[in-house]
């Protein structure tokens, strides 16, 4: 692990700073599970610089700045990115792979426009995700075939394709449901530019067509559909929609730590 005689650096204090992280570093699986539940609760899933028309960068001084000293949040290849670089500073072994998104995609199969992290800790190999949007597992996901993992409510299972890797699958309304598929090819930071670049600007990308603004809670979910913002909740959905430019600017801050002015 990394340190600074028995401090870690200041970068790696801000971050966990940052997704209000005051646990144990000891390298297990439960520390790696408690920074990825904190990262999703901290840190939103949003595409507004793309939107925006402000270009992306995946260098890690860039990430930090956006993520953690100017608190916005991002999208894949951002957040899983810069999460990787904190896992590997704390001294977790990270393996960067590429994802095919099957979920709700309309042309299968899919592009490989997803980036997720194989993660070890303890002796087992972990599959991490901070950069979805939607439902997605809140703690790492084992890395075995055909086991149901239950995390709450929820229930996932890896499934192998036999072309496209390891499928990630949540029980969703009596069936297994595919969410993504990724292999196991180690990944270089370089090998995600060119598809950042298209989700950036091609016409036909998801990211440059609707806003997408997330957040974890522990009890559900904050969204924005339009221009209504929307918390979910096991009491049900309460909603609110902005009618100036400073409510919306307001709801962005208090819904979701975001900030669009200047600097931001």
């Amino acid at each position: 692990m990394k340190r600074i005689g028995n401090e870690w650096s200041p970068q790696v204090q801000a971050y966990l700073e940052r997704i209000g992280f005051d646990g144990a570093l000891d390298g297990s699986a439960e520390t790696l599970a408690l920074l990825q539940e904190r990262h999703l609760y901290s840190v939103p899933y949003e595409n507004l610089d793309i939107l925006r028309r402000i270009p992306l960068s995946l260098e890690v001084d860039h990430l930090l700045d956006k993520i953690v000293m100017r608190r916005r949040g991002g999208y894949c290849f951002e957040l899983n990115a810069l999460f990787g670089w904190l896992l590997r500073e704390l001294g977790f072994p990270v393996t960067d792979l590429f994802a095919r998104f099957w979920r709700d995609e309309p042309d299968t199969p899919p592009k490989r426009r997803h980036h997720v992290l194989k993660v070890k800790a303890g002796d087992h190999d972990y599959l991490c995700d901070v950069g979805v949007g939607g439902v997605i597992p809140r703690r790492p996901v084992l890395i075995t075939v055909n086991t149901e993992q239950q995390q709450g409510s929820e229930r996932y299972r890896l499934e192998r394709d036999p072309m496209f890797g390891l499928m990630l699958c949540e029980w969703k309304r009596g069936v297994w449901s595919r969410i993504y598929s990724f292999t196991d090819e180690p990944q270089l930071a370089k090998d995600f530019l060119m598809a950042t670049y298209w989700c950036e600007n091609a016409p036909d990308s998801i990211f440059m067509k609707d806003l997408m603004v997330s957040l974890l809670t522990p009890e559900g979910r904050k969204t924005i559909a339009g221009r209504e913002f929307r918390t979910f909740s096991p009491e049900g959905v309460h909603t609110f929609t902005p009618r100036t430019e400073d409510e919306y600017e307001n709801a962005l801050q208090s819904y979701f730590g975001i900030s669009l002015r200047i600097g931001s």
